[in-house]
């Protein structure tokens, strides 16, 4: 597994090796061992065990985001796209952090096997790219319904330069989701 750190020193690209051959593919999706290890050689923290997946299906133009939720039940994610592709966002939402604000995107494919981990303390968010795209969520902490909170996935002061799409199809409560400067983050 190949780790590489973004402009947001603590959201990482984690690319597997996968092994190609007649057959198709394969490759180790997660082991916790290297996954450890890896960030440690960057100099990052070991999170908290892995208690949940999750698994979305998303239509072409389908935004999710910007989600987090607060202590103590923040989440840690380690996510990646199984079918589809989408490009993928992080948000730090940590108040004191000198890149607070910030924000890393990439395109996570099930073409170039790459996953994102996006640590406590950070909003999350993504728009499919392709048609029935699986999105798989592994998080450090249970789904939590009174701490869930939201950023505005198009907040201006943020200014995430999404993939331009003809028809976003975003939920009510994405798009009624308060601008970071009026969200609770307690981070």
């Amino acid at each position: 597994m190949n780790f590489t750190q973004t402009s947001l020193a603590d959201v990482v690209i984690i690319e597997p090796v996968a092994f190609d051959d007649d057959r198709g593919w394969f490759m180790e999706s997660y082991n916790e061992q290297k996954f450890h290890q890896g960030l440690e050689a960057l100099g990052l923290p070991i999170p908290r065990p892995f208690v949940q997946d999750n698994h979305s299906c998303s239509k072409k133009g389908v935004l999710r985001g910007l989600h987090y939720q607060l202590p103590p039940h923040a989440q840690g994610k380690l996510v990646r796209v199984v079918q589809g592709a989408a490009f993928d966002v992080a948000v730090d939402i940590r108040q004191h952090s000198p890149t607070f604000g910030n924000w890393v995107g990439v395109e996570l494919s099930a073409g170039n096997h790459k996953m994102l981990w996006v640590p406590e303390g950070f909003a999350h968010g993504f728009v499919a790219l392709e048609d029935n795209t699986h999105f798989l969520y592994k998080t450090t902490d249970f789904y939590h319904r009174d701490s869930e909170a939201a950023i505005r996935w198009n907040d201006p002061a943020i200014a995430i330069e999404w993939p331009a799409l003809d028809n976003l199809v975003i939920n009510s409560k994405d798009r009624e989701a308060p601008p970071l400067r009026e969200a609770k983050t307690h981070c």
